[in-house]
């Protein structure tokens, strides 16, 4: 009885991530969208909620990298992938509130690596697993991003350079209803399959599916394609600030080309299986399409403060997740303790969206 109640709390829970994920992530697809005025914040939000919903039943290649390559499932409980969902939540929550863009996905599997680890060692962990599938895509992805969006800027200010600016800015603000509309569909291709994954991982874990017929059962992919989609359409009204506003001043040029860098990076990434941070991919393409057009056009202040929290996402989370591994413990191996860790997140939640209603209705009004 204790194990079923367990699973419901870690679907819940993984669902609330995947919500926080969405409001959290929802700059990586509208930021630039938005900065440019090629589409109304609200309109802009709206249409990426619901590419991110298409985006997730695109591949499933993500969702079976987290959850069997990268820890060990035979030795993973519910109560680990809850603790784990505790750790990403938290980080999350954290850098929402300072306005950092993070990576949802480096929090998610930190803080399942972090609770493996406490729970049974380092034999929990596939070692190879995590430096090919995750840490190596983290550093290579924003980097060709990085560069990808400097080279097209350069070209793209080559080929207008002698036109007027008025034509040539409605232009790319057309070209962004496409490259945003990319964008927002590879999100969901990428994001909304870790949650599947840990889904997945804990139905292994708690007997539901073999590891010999491993599969992503429909209710799994329907639910978690939802909870991304909805918590994309609330949005992440800070973080957009600070990608679409205070990296770069943007023009509509920069904005399209920074979102077709990304989302070309994140799409490959998807069809291979990476479970990619599209934060840190689509921040390297608006940093790239500043750095292209001239380096002091980068606030690169800013730009430090983005990356210290990338360097920080998969230790942090970890270390939440051991964490909240360790006071689950405290009440035993029941059910006692994921449910008191669980209302407690509850209320953390419950005043950290009251806040965030207030800033939403203020960059609404000024949209």
């Amino acid at each position: 009885m204790d194990s079923d109640v367990i699973l419901v709390i870690v679907v819940a829970t993984a669902l609330a991530f995947d919500f926080t994920n969405g409001f959290h992530d929802t700059a990586n697809a509208v930021a630039t969208t938005i900065s440019t005025r090629a589409l109304p914040p609200r309109v802009a939000v709206g249409i990426a909620a619901i590419l991110n919903f298409v985006g997730a039943f695109i591949s499933l290649a993500v969702a079976a990298t987290v959850a069997n390559g990268i820890v060990q499932a035979d030795l993973i409980t519910t109560t680990i992938v809850f603790a784990g969902l505790v750790g990403a939540i938290a980080w999350n929550l954290a850098t929402w509130y300072f306005g950092l863009p993070s990576s949802s996905s480096h929090a998610l599997i930190g803080g399942v690596v972090g609770a493996a680890f406490a729970a049974e060692g380092s034999q929990a962990i596939q070692g190879d697993g995590l430096v090919e599938k995750v840490l190596i895509p983290a550093v290579i992805a924003p980097i060709l991003a990085f560069i990808v969006a400097g080279i097209a800027i350069v070209i793209a200010y080559r080929i207008v350079g002698r036109l007027r600016p008025g034509p040539v800015n409605r232009g790319y603000r057309l070209g962004q209803l496409v490259s945003g509309s990319m964008l927002a569909l590879s999100h969901g291709t990428n994001d909304a399959q870790k949650t599947m994954g840990i889904i997945t991982l804990a139905l292994v874990a708690h007997g539901n599916i073999s590891e010999s017929h491993f599969y992503i059962p429909d209710w799994v992919v329907v639910s978690s394609a939802s909870a991304i989609a909805l918590g994309t359409y609330v949005g992440g009204w800070r973080i957009i600030r600070t990608m679409g506003f205070r990296i770069i001043k943007m023009d509509p040029a920069q904005g399209f080309v920074a979102q077709g860098a990304g989302a070309a990076t994140i799409l490959a990434a998807s069809h291979f299986g990476y479970p990619l941070s599209t934060t840190q991919t689509i921040t390297g393409g608006i940093m790239g399409a500043g750095a292209g057009k001239r380096l002091s056009a980068v606030r690169w202040g800013v730009a430090g403060n983005i990356v210290g929290a990338w360097v920080l996402t998969l230790p942090a989370s970890a270390l939440v997740g051991a964490a909240t591994y360790g006071v689950t413990r405290v009440f035993g191996t029941g059910a006692l303790g994921p449910v008191v860790v669980a209302l407690s997140l509850l209320s953390l939640l419950a005043a950290a969206f009251s806040r965030r209603v207030a800033a939403g209705r203020t960059l609404t009004a000024e949209g």
